[in-house]
């Protein structure tokens, strides 16, 4: 059976990845230099792209082009005791987080809710973005008291982990209390905040977090792409 012209440059672009030939981050050739090398039409070309930025291959960023984004599926354990850089450094992962915004806000109803705060609380509204070897793999909101945590933003950016920035305001450890996770297409914003292809889906994660005594100290809501990693569930801690 004859192969259609695009699994050829689909299928010569994917050893190029799996050889090391292509790197993570290396920008790929245009349409119009892939069509002229392998003497085909721009169609098969572009179709070839989608197939592999659909398998997370690659990204293809509007305006600059087209990259290798190959890279393993992480592995992120969730159980009684879920921390973000616990689970990814002893992968081999570069984990890096950003944080995109901070304000006060009034708390929505479903944040006073989690945290059990009266209607028209005030909490902190973070937003992050998560990367893995400078790939986002996440991101999204996390939501604190504002009058027990006014800064937490802040110092979380100062000390550089979760963990930390609690101890500094003399909580040592905390537990997840609740997880919740449903996958989703992914919104167009969400598409180009993750540099994945549209038709990636994408996992939402919503968590709860509380000290040792049940007293919950934060939620969250956490856009993860589903083509980046693999959530497996601990049910006790050994």
């Amino acid at each position: 059976m004859t192969r259609e012209n695009w699994t050829i440059i689909r299928d010569t672009l994917l050893s190029d990845i799996r050889s090391g030939r292509l790197s993570s981050g290396d920008q790929l050739p245009t349409e119009t230099q892939l069509a002229d090398r392998f003497e085909i039409g721009r169609h098969s070309v572009r179709r070839a792209l989608e197939a592999l930025a659909r398998d997370g291959k690659i990204s293809i960023e509007q305006g600059r082009g087209t990259f290798v984004a190959d890279a393993p599926r992480l592995t992120y354990q969730i159980g009684r005791r879920t921390r973000l850089r616990r689970n990814l450094i002893p992968q081999g992962v570069d984990v890096t987080s950003r944080l995109i915004s901070a304000d006060r806000v009034t708390a929505p109803d479903h944040v006073s809710r989690a945290l059990l705060l009266n209607s028209g609380a005030r909490v902190t509204e973070s937003q992050r973005i998560t990367l893995a070897n400078d790939l986002p793999v996440a991101f999204g909101c996390v939501y604190h008291c504002a009058e027990r945590f006014p800064d937490f933003a802040e110092r979380r950016d100062v000390l550089g982990s979760t963990t930390e920035t609690y101890r500094s305001f003399g909580i040592d450890d905390y537990v997840r209390q609740h997880t919740s996770i449903y996958s989703r297409a992914a919104k167009p914003d969400e598409a180009k905040t993750l540099k994945q292809h549209p038709d990636v889906p994408v996992l939402v994660v919503t968590a709860i977090d509380a000290t040792l005594d049940g007293t919950p100290i934060s939620t969250s809501r956490v856009i993860w792409s589903a083509g980046r990693v693999n959530f497996t569930m601990e049910h006790s801690d050994g």
